[in-house]
């Protein structure tokens, strides 16, 4: 549950060596002025500023379909099997990538379905799984979720347990990931809203001027700490 947002002014950002680290930045949204690509934005220019060569994949603009079809599995049994060339070509940009950062907005405690698609034809037997010593292994994985609950929402503790269980623990550990963790980015509206006991959806009222542009920027700022501790955790496994 996005809302749009103002990008701000553009950064300097520095040049890197040829064996510089390469960041994989996966954003899933269908509006290139939505807070979710704003935020890949500058996650993408904080990592690049740490050092990192920037692999943006715009799951939308680039036109992937999240679909499996049965060239993406000819033989799910075999995990030597040849998959389709636009797996593939995806699986290289991920086995390039020292660290992958997905960017989403939630959607019913989960990742929008062309995320999940990409995993599903990307993250394939005998590829991201279904091997001794995982092609994926000692990467590092960050998850960004975008939710439009707010921090005090009841809801709010849940939607991260979920989150942690299905995208660290289900995928990226499963696939070898030497570390994941989840940054769940709440209060993502500008018009608070929860469900009360009944069922019953409460919105509230829009902010707007000095008050929306606080919001935000604390936004950012949350977003800002999230790749900071992931960064600093690499680190210190370094």
């Amino acid at each position: 549950m996005d809302r749009d947002h103002i990008e701000p002014a553009g950064e300097t950002v520095p040049q890197h060596s040829s064996d510089a680290r390469t960041a994989l930045v996966v954003v899933a949204h269908h509006r290139s002025d939505s807070l979710t690509a704003h935020t890949a934005r500058r996650t993408a220019a904080q990592l690049e500023a740490a050092g990192y060569r920037i692999d943006l994949l715009d799951l939308h603009a680039e036109g992937f379909d999240p679909r499996m079809n049965v060239a993406d599995q000819p033989d799910w049994g075999n995990r030597e099997k040849a998959y389709s060339d636009e797996t593939h070509s995806h699986m290289q940009r991920i086995l390039d990538a020292d660290v992958v950062v997905a960017v989403f907005p939630v959607y019913w405690q989960s990742v929008p379905a062309i995320l999940k698609g990409w995993i599903d034809r990307v993250w394939n037997y005998g590829f991201a799984y279904g091997r001794s010593k995982p092609r994926l292994a000692g990467k590092r994985m960050l998850w960004l979720g975008l939710a439009g609950a707010t921090a005090d929402d009841p809801i709010a503790e849940a939607m991260q347990s979920v989150l942690e269980a299905n995208l660290s623990e289900g995928i990226a550990y499963y696939c070898g990931f030497s570390h994941s963790s989840v940054g769940l980015l709440l209060d993502a509206e500008d018009r608070p809203q929860r469900v009360d006991a009944e069922g019953n959806l409460l919105v509230g009222e829009a902010v707007a001027g000095a008050e929306r542009e606080a919001q935000y920027a604390d936004f950012d700022r949350r977003a800002r700490e999230f790749v900071e501790g992931f960064l600093a955790k690499e680190l210190v496994a370094a």
